[in-house]
C-alpha cells in the first residue's frame, strides 16, 4: 500500500539532520517528484510567459499617470546624498549570496520563487492602487539592468514606482528565503541598509520602506503555501 506524506520545510532543509545530499543529489531528488517538477514549470509560465511580458508597458502606464506627493517628516530629518552606487552593490551582491545559497537548497529555492513572484504582483498592484509622485528632492539612480528587464528599454526613466520598495522587498526576501543565523542576519542587515539608503536617495518614501517587509512576509508566506504542495512524495511501498 502506497501512502502519501507530507514533507514539513524541517525534512527538505539542508540543515536537517537527515539532508547529506550534495547540490546535484538534492536537485535530482527533487526532479523526480512530479509535484516538484510540475511546481516549477507552472512558475516558469506564470513568470515569463504572464508577469514578465506584462511589465513594461505596466511602469509606462503608471509613469504616465499624475500621482500625490507625500509630506514625510522623517525624509526630512534624513541627508540627501547620492548613494546609488552603494545601494546596487549591496543589492546585487545579496542577490549573488542569496540566490547562490537557494540554488543548493532546491525546494527553499522553489519556495522563494514563488514568493518573489507573489512578490512583484503585489508591488505592482499596490502600485496601482496607489498613485503617487516622487519626493521633490529625489536624486537620479539609473538601474541599467531593472530598466531594461522589469521596466522598459525605452529612454523613459521610471520614478513613480513607489508603493512599497522593491529594492528593500528583494534583499527582505533573500533574507527570509536563506537559512543559518549568520546568513540571515547578514542579508537582514543588507536590506535594512539599503531601505535606509533608498531613502537618503530619495527614491522613496519613509512609507514605502517600512511597508517593503510586510509585503514581503506576505509573499514569502503565500509561497510556502505554494511550495508546500511540491514537497509531496509517495513513500516507498512496504
Amino acid at each position: 500500500m502506497r501512502v502519501m506524506r507530507v514533507l514539513s520545510y524541517e525534512d527538505v532543509s539542508p540543515v536537517a539532520p537527515a539532508d547529506c545530499l550534495t547540490p546535484i543529489e538534492a536537485w535530482r531528488r527533487g526532479w523526480a517528484r512530479p509535484a516538484f517538477r510540475y511546481s516549477w514549470l507552472l512558475l516558469l509560465g506564470l513568470m515569463f510567459g504572464v508577469l514578465l511580458p506584462f511589465v513594461p508597458n505596466f511602469f509606462l502606464a503608471i509613469q504616465a499617470r499624475p500621482g500625490s506627493a507625500l509630506a514625510d517628516p522623517l525624509l526630512a530629518l534624513l541627508p540627501r546624498h547620492d548613494v546609488a552606487t552603494a545601494v546596487f552593490v549591496l543589492m546585487y551582491g545579496s542577490a549573488v549570496v542569496g540566490v547562490g545559497w537557494l540554488t543548493r537548497h532546491p525546494d527553499l529555492f522553489l519556495r522563494g520563487m514563488w514568493a518573489l513572484l507573489l512578490l512583484l504582483a503585489l508591488r505592482m498592484a499596490t502600485i496601482w492602487l496607489v498613485p503617487l509622485a516622487p519626493p521633490l528632492d529625489m536624486l537620479p539612480m539609473p538601474d541599467p539592468f531593472t530598466a531594461r528587464m522589469f521596466h522598459t528599454a525605452t529612454a523613459t526613466a521610471i520614478t513613480k514606482d513607489l508603493f512599497f520598495s522593491g529594492h528593500t522587498a528583494t534583499v527582505a526576501l533573500l533574507a527570509m528565503a536563506v537559512r543559518g543565523r549568520w546568513w540571515r542576519s547578514g542579508l537582514a542587515l543588507a536590506s535594512v541598509l539599503v531601505g535606509a539608503l533608498v531613502l537618503v536617495q530619495r527614491v522613496h518614501y519613509t512609507y514605502d520602506v517600512l511597508a517593503a517587509p510586510l509585503f514581503t512576509w506576505l509573499a514569502y508566506w503565500a509561497g510556502g503555501r505554494i511550495a508546500r504542495l511540491a514537497a509531496e512524495q509517495p513513500e516507498p511501498a512496504a
